[in-house]
């Protein structure tokens, strides 16, 4: 059945592009995991063939990745200190991973792979475990005085330590949604606009003229994707060095 061309949540449907079962396990390859795979693809590519020459009069190409590698790494030594260059592959790859998803999801009839949540939160939670996991290694136990502010009375220490665990602890949940709420609002949000337009669209000059308004209101909510696409990368990107501040230098 022919789905409504209106319809903003559609394009949000995860489709089985080769179907996979073991016994009641589904692994199949869906447009969700073609699009991850294009993402890193695309990303990989674009490095790869901007970098190859190296010349010393830049193209650019070699331009736009030397200045995302310069943004990427100010970001985290602004963050994180000298000691988290150890972590800038890691961010480098996480910022244009969402950034590059983002942008494909611009393109219609593309999939927004930071529209579901369940990709979102795997990446936060990747980001936490690598926080807790390096934090542990680095400094043992005494990473947990993390979580023990200095300087806090006696008294009051037990309910500071309850709300640092707790802030802790929602911290992947805050990392996800943040990209998957702005990113899902607005493609929903332009989507119904460009329903608006269609359906006016269809009731002849008067319809056409009345669709002008929102055909206008289409072309800025694009700009404004695209602002919002670019920014929601910055903004887990720079969340996730200074979460990763927390594993290298656990004292406030």
């Amino acid at each position: 059945m022919e789905h409504d061309p209106t319809d903003p949540i559609h394009q949000f449907q995860i489709n089985r592009i080769v179907p996979i079962r073991i016994g009641d396990w589904d692994f199949s390859f869906t447009n969700s995991a073609l699009f991850m795979v294009l993402t890193v693809a695309i990303t990989a590519a674009f490095l790869y063939y901007t970098t190859r020459g190296r010349g010393l009069v830049p193209s650019r190409g070699q331009s736009v990745t030397e200045l995302t590698y310069e943004f990427t790494a100010n970001m985290l030594r602004d963050a994180a200190g000298p000691a988290g260059m150890r972590f800038f592959p890691f961010v480098f790859s996480i910022f244009m991973f969402v950034l590059v998803a983002n942008l494909l999801g611009m393109f219609p009839y593309f999939f927004t792979v930071t529209s579901h949540l369940i990709v979102t939160f795997a990446l936060a939670m990747l980001v936490i475990g690598v926080v807790i996991v390096y934090g542990l290694m680095k400094h043992g136990l005494h990473w947990f005085k993390l979580f023990v502010p200095p300087d806090v009375p006696a008294m009051l220490l037990p309910l500071v330590v309850l709300i640092e665990i707790v802030s802790f602890i929602s911290r992947p949940v805050s990392l996800s949604v943040r990209l998957f709420a702005n990113m899902l609002a607005g493609h929903i949000t332009l989507k119904v606009f460009a329903g608006f337009v269609f359906s006016l669209g269809t009731l002849g000059a008067l319809g056409i003229l009345g669709a002008i308004l929102p055909l206008l209101m289409v072309v800025a909510l694009t700009a404004l994707e695209f602002l919002v696409a670019a920014l929601q990368a910055y903004v887990f990107a720079v969340l996730t060095c200074m979460y990763l501040n927390d594993a290298i230098h656990p004292g406030h």
